[in-house]
């Protein structure tokens, strides 16, 4: 007979959403770690699948009364919460938004079971609003799991410095990423082919890869592609393409999304860029990112990123921006990613990694044992059932989890 099930609470495919993709992914592994335990799923209501109960309908001020009543009716081990601002939030008449009060409201109505919360959006530097939140949202978890160490001991500082007492239920649990997707670079031939890409692309591929946002700021390196494709050409005689490929999921990007296809395809008809268009989701994401020598992340508002997990899984080597958030801290740690801060930074990378075949080699081993140490989801799926097993350890203590802070 199986044992109390673990409950998921988040956004969850088909919605075509980061957050539903990352539950997706971190539900397998943590099913894997738990083979005697069913993994269900709270949703919202464009969700579905098997084990999964589409209730959270956030038109309604009170979307958590059934997500409590099914819990309740579930009596899980414990209640792992995927938090985003944007998935809980309701509106009303004026727009005016209700600051996430329904997701706090759902923690008290559960209050004394084991709850998890794992927020996917907490910026070194708080705004008011947000610090309220996670204060509140720290009162009434569990234990909750910040992505970065650079998150935690901010808000050590943050909260010191409003003259509050600091959470001690903070664990750090990274991204997860993913272990059994690496290609070789024999592969790589038969991958293109798969894609459509075998006929017309350089043998070598920058890429640009994911889902194409306002915030990723894919016109920076678009901008520069000719004359860094020419001085590649000029120091190595190699032929190498920028690769640019994804497509739109957030109506308010659009304007940007239309602008760089168009950048992309200008490109495109002097020989040296090709665009295509993808869903960014399962096997063929990583597949395409696998086809590039290196891939460019050039966000300018990211607290830690889907797609740099996708990019760590691969062991890919890559270029984003500093100092900006968890893409920062994670360059550093994996030590496989170098970092630009403005564009001649951004045209010296490109031109490095595109002329240093051994520094691609060194940087794609450094993440591999990131991967294999610190990041996998073998690894992360553990840690979440350490945080299962304090929570639960604090519910029948009837005493709240107590942690060290990180400085």
């Amino acid at each position: 007979m199986s044992k109390s099930p673990i409950v998921m609470v988040s956004s969850y495919p088909p919605r075509l959403c980061g957050i539903a993709t990352f539950c997706e992914e971190a539900r397998e592994f943590i099913q894997k770690a738990n083979p005697d335990r069913d993994v269900l799923v709270i949703s919202h209501t464009d969700g579905g699948g098997e084990g999964v109960f589409p209730l959270i309908d956030n038109r309604r001020h009170d979307w958590w009364k059934p997500v409590a009543d099914k819990i309740r009716e579930i009596d899980p081990y414990a209640i792992h919460l995927q938090h985003e601002y944007g998935l809980y939030e309701v509106h009303d008449e004026r727009s005016v938004g209700d600051s996430n009060r329904g997701f706090l409201n759902l923690l008290e109505a559960v209050a004394g079971r084991p709850t998890v919360v794992e927020p996917h959006t907490v910026h070194g530097r708080l705004r008011d609003q947000e610090a309220h939140f996670i204060y509140e949202l720290c009162e009434r978890a569990s234990v909750v799991l910040f992505k970065c160490h650079y998150q935690k001991w901010r808000l050590n500082w943050t909260f010191s410095g409003m003259g509050w007492r600091t959470p001690r239920n903070i664990m750090v649990v990274p991204h997860g990423a993913r272990s059994d997707r690496r290609y070789g670079m024999d592969e790589v031939p038969a991958l293109r082919a798969e894609l459509g890409l075998n006929h017309g692309l350089a043998p070598h591929l920058v890429g640009m890869i994911g889902w194409i946002q306002s915030n990723k700021r894919w016109d920076i390196l678009l901008t520069m592609w000719e004359e860094i494709h020419d001085e590649i050409h000029r120091q190595t005689g190699q032929e190498w393409d920028l690769l640019a490929a994804g497509t739109v999921r957030d109506p308010s990007h659009v304007g940007d999304y239309q602008s760089w296809v168009e950048q992309t395809i200008r490109l495109e008809k002097k020989g040296i860029a090709h665009y295509h268009e993808f869903v960014p989701r399962g096997d063929t994401y990583y597949k395409m990112m696998a086809i590039c020598d290196f891939v460019v992340l050039p966000s300018t508002d990211e607290t830690q990123s889907g797609t740099l997990a996708r990019i760590i899984a691969l062991n890919k080597p890559y270029i984003t921006t500093a100092p900006l958030e968890g893409l920062t801290a994670q360059a550093l740690e994996s030590a496989g990613g170098l970092l630009f801060t403005n564009r001649k930074m951004l045209r010296e990378k490109v031109l490095l990694l595109a002329t240093r075949e051994s520094l691609r080699l060194q940087l794609g081993e450094n993440l591999k044992r990131y991967l294999d140490e610190v990041v996998s989801w073998d690894v992360v799926a553990g840690q979440y059932n350490e945080a299962y097993e304090l929570a639960n350890q604090a519910r029948k203590s009837r005493a709240r989890v107590e942690l060290p802070l990180e400085f």
